[in-house]
Parts: structure tokens; C-alpha cells; sequence
């Protein structure tokens, strides 16, 4: 199909928006700020299938739900303030949960908390009407832009002369520009294969989510502003955690091919049980559950004249922070659109780089989470990150090596290779060799508790 690849986005423009989660979304946000900046007037449709007014599946993008904070200070800097009624509670500290015990690591900065929120209403049986999710204010933020929402699911894409066409079983649309924001839709990238054949959509695994609703009473005395992480030597699991949200704690466990009997061997786990009220039954207190896929490996080739994928359709940040990478590949791809073109040279020129300093990242955390299975396999290596980690904590002015690594790690507020650097640094490793040394030379005879 012959197609104008030297069009560029100009007044009257029509873009396609193929899924309003957050990096259709922030898409939609940026691309019309970019247009205010260049003067001109440009139509965008989002299309989306899911009511994010109704709690459950019917509304649900299946998310832990964790915003760091050096991602709201970068959405404050661009003018998206997230309200108190997203923020379902701050996280003002973890718990950390090994075989060898748990200790309360505090955020390493005063200003460096992370926030809790749903991506949808809430799980199944939700009423508060004073809280809103953090996608329909996204949607709601971009509607009072301009843009136009589209409630249905996009059955078709065709590419033709004059651009390509979206239709839904109502409508038949013809846009300039198409944007898949279709998370891991393996229909979806079935449609994008048709008008992008060079595509190779993600690599996915299969994780879990669930909803333990105790109340905020039974939260608060259990649980606190604390986001609990849980370093186990069970089988598949990378890590698990269990954040409040509101009436709710979530429960995200990451790893590989997660299935039921991995779950109930992390939920009968000691570690796990100690956190919740004893002989408190979980099964009856869990509304919604899911096995969500995730994105463990990037995307190739997403994007070609007109039409460009963004957030974990495209690249996303391996075991975290899905919703930065989502912000960083949507602002990206709307910039080079506004500002360089939409043809498959200008996407590989300017949008592609982003996405390789994403995917060179996961690289670096791919290492990092393989030492942490040979850290979770060792029994005397815990036990000296542990004691390292209860040091740091009981020092106010200690530089909290550790602490700011774990810190990092499972709440996505720095980048891998940035961790990586500090856990290499030669402070870090000889504090962990004196205390891992200590652990060893001061190990309980058989059958002394210590």
C-alpha cells in the first residue's frame, strides 16, 4: 500500500489512541501540549474498552498499583498533580521479610516515599465514591484537553492511502497517526501485526495479583504505611509484597510462570502468616485475583510510518515501575511525532533510543535479580545482609548502603544500572563480607535458638 511517508502532523491531524491506561494517556497529554507549543490544532481519539468507573475485572488493568516518587515529582514537573482521592495511602517504609526475621527499612530520604493507588475502581465489591483511579484521572486530565473517548474495543486496523483505518462495530475511522497503548493484548498485537509486519511483540511471564479487604482498623495495627516485601526461597518467586491500599491490602507476587500452588506455598509461608492476624482464614477475604502477564522482554520494531507502540506494548522497566516506563515511551513517541514525523525512520531516529535505554536497564536488572536467586538460595548470605540492614537502621546518620539498594529495588524509584553501581561499591561489598563473616563465625550450635 503506497503511503505518504514524508507526512507530517500539522493542523487538523488526526491521531488514533488504541487504549487509554496511562501511556495512552500520557500520549495524548503530551502530544497536545507539543501542539499548543507549535500552534496548531490537532484531533485525538482514544479508544477504550474498559469502564474505569466499575470495581472488579470489568474496570481493572491488573497493576500492583505503586507510584514512586521520583516519577510524581516528574509528572508535578510537567503539570500532572496526582489529588489526594488517587493516592489511596502514602508509603512511608517497607517491611523486608526473610527467613532470618523482618526488619522496617525507612524510605533513605525524607521526600523519597512512593504512593499506593488503583489502576481501576478497585477490586470487586469497592463503594468508596470519594476515591478516583489513577487511569480514569489520567483520562478524565486528557479529556479536558480535548481529547475524545471512544467506549469500544477496536475489532480492525487497515492501512490505505490516505493513512489508516480504525474500526470499531460501530465505526469506521480514517486517522493520520495510530498509537497502540494496548498493554500485553495478544488480539491487539495481532491487529498491529497487520499494519506494523516487522513487529515482534514482548516477551511476557505470567505473575499474580490478589485483594485481602481487612479494613483500615486491622490495617493499620498490621500493616501501617508500609509496603511489606518478602525475600523467600520459594520456587518462581523473585519477590512478593503486600501494599494497603485503602479497605485493602494487594498482594503482587513477580517471578516466572507464577501458578496456584506457587501461591499457596508463598500465602502458607511463616513470613506471610506473621503479618496477618492469627487465625484470620485469607481465602474468605479475597474479592479479586488475577495472573496478570508481565513484560520480561522488549519489544522489536514498534513502530512503522504511522503507527508507533508505547508502554509495555513497546519496552517497559523489568519487575517495577510499568507506569514510568509507560510516562518515558509516551512522552517520547509524542515528541518525535510532533516535532520530527511519523515515519518509521523518524520513530527509529528518535523514539527507538528511549527504548533501548530502557531495555539496556533490564539488561543490568536481569544481573541484579540473578544474584538475588543466589542470595534467596543462601541461607548465611541473608543472614549477613540482614544484620547489615539492622546496622543501617539503628545509625540516624549511617549511609544506609543496603537499605537504599533494597529501597530501590523493589520500589522501582532508581534505575538498575544505578543500583548496580552501589551495590558494587566498594563500601557496600566489604560491609556485606564483615557481617556475612560475622554471620558465620557467630553461628548457633544445633538446636540453640540464638
Amino acid at each position: 500500500m503506497n503511503i505518504n511517508k514524508n507526512f507530517n502532523i500539522g493542523n487538523g491531524s488526526k491521531i488514533a489512541v488504541i487504549g487509554g491506561g496511562p501511556a495512552g494517556s500520557f500520549f495524548s497529554y503530551f502530544a497536545l501540549d507539543f501542539a499548543k507549543q507549535k500552534g496548531i490544532n490537532i484531533h485525538i481519539d482514544i479508544y477504550e474498552a474498559k469502564n474505569f468507573h466499575v470495581a472488579g475485572p470489568a474496570g481493572c488493568n491488573r497493576c500492583g498499583g505503586i507510584v514512586s516518587e521520583s516519577l510524581v515529582q516528574a509528572l508535578s514537573t510537567d503539570g500532572i498533580v496526582l489529588p489526594s482521592n488517587v493516592i489511596r495511602r502514602g508509603i512511608e517504609s517497607y517491611k523486608l521479610h526473610m527467613e532470618q526475621g523482618a526488619i522496617l527499612i525507612k524510605t533513605p530520604l525524607k521526600e523519597q516515599k512512593i504512593a499506593s493507588m488503583y489502576r481501576g475502581f478497585g477490586p470487586l465489591g469497592s463503594n468508596n465514591i470519594d476515591s478516583v483511579s489513577f487511569d480514569n484521572y489520567l483520562l478524565e486530565l486528557c479529556q479536558k484537553k480535548g481529547v475524545y473517548t471512544i467506549y469500544e474495543k477496536v475489532i480492525d486496523l487497515e492501512r490505505n492511502e490516505r493513512g489508516i483505518n480504525v474500526q470499531t462495530k460501530t465505526t469506521l475511522t480514517n486517522y493520520d497517526l495510530v498509537i497502540g497503548s494496548v498493554g500485553l493484548n495478544p488480539r491487539s498485537f495481532s491487529l498491529f501485526k497487520k499494519i506494523s509486519p516487522a513487529y515482534i511483540p514482548p516477551v511476557t511471564t505470567k505473575t499474580y495479583i490478589c485483594e485481602f479487604k481487612l479494613g483500615n482498623e486491622l490495617i493499620n495495627q498490621y500493616f501501617g504505611n508500609s509496603m511489606h516485601v518478602f525475600l523467600l526461597n520459594l520456587k518462581n518467586i523473585k519477590f512478593g509484597a503486600l501494599i494497603p491500599k485503602g479497605q485493602y491490602v494487594t498482594l503482587v507476587l513477580l517471578g516466572k510462570q507464577i501458578t496456584g500452588e506457587i501461591v499457596d506455598s508463598f500465602l502458607n509461608s511463616e513470613a506471610v502468616q506473621r503479618c496477618f492476624p492469627k487465625g484470620l482464614d485469607i481465602d474468605k477475604i479475597t474479592p479479586c485475583q488475577c495472573f496478570p502477564g508481565i513484560n520480561i522482554k522488549n519489544a522489536h520494531y514498534a513502530y512503522s510510518d504511522r503507527v508507533v507502540l508505547i508502554g509495555d506494548s513497546a519496552s517497559s522497566k523489568l519487575y517495577k515501575d510499568g507506569i514510568g516506563a509507560a510516562y518515558i515511551t509516551a512522552k517520547a513517541a509524542a515528541k518525535t511525532a510532533l516535532f520530527n514525523g511519523v515515519s518509521e525512520s523518524d520513530f527509529r531516529k528518535h523514539y527507538q533510543p528511549e527504548c533501548t535505554r530502557l531495555n539496556r536497564d533490564n539488561t543490568i536488572g536481569k544481573f541484579i535479580f540473578w544474584i538475588t536467586t543466589i542470595l534467596q538460595r543462601s541461607s548465611t548470605l541473608k543472614k549477613g545482609i540482614f544484620r547489615m540492614v539492622v546496622n543501617e537502621q539503628e545509625k540516624e546518620n549511617d549511609k544506609r548502603r543496603m537499605s537504599s539498594v533494597l529501597w530501590d529495588t523493589f520500589t522501582g524509584s532508581a534505575p538498575y544500572t544505578d543500583i548496580l553501581r552501589r551495590v558494587l561499591h566498594s563500601k557496600t561489598l566489604i560491609s556485606l563480607l564483615v557481617n556475612t563473616i560475622y554471620e558465620i563465625f557467630n553461628r548457633p550450635q544445633k538446636g540453640i535458638e540464638k
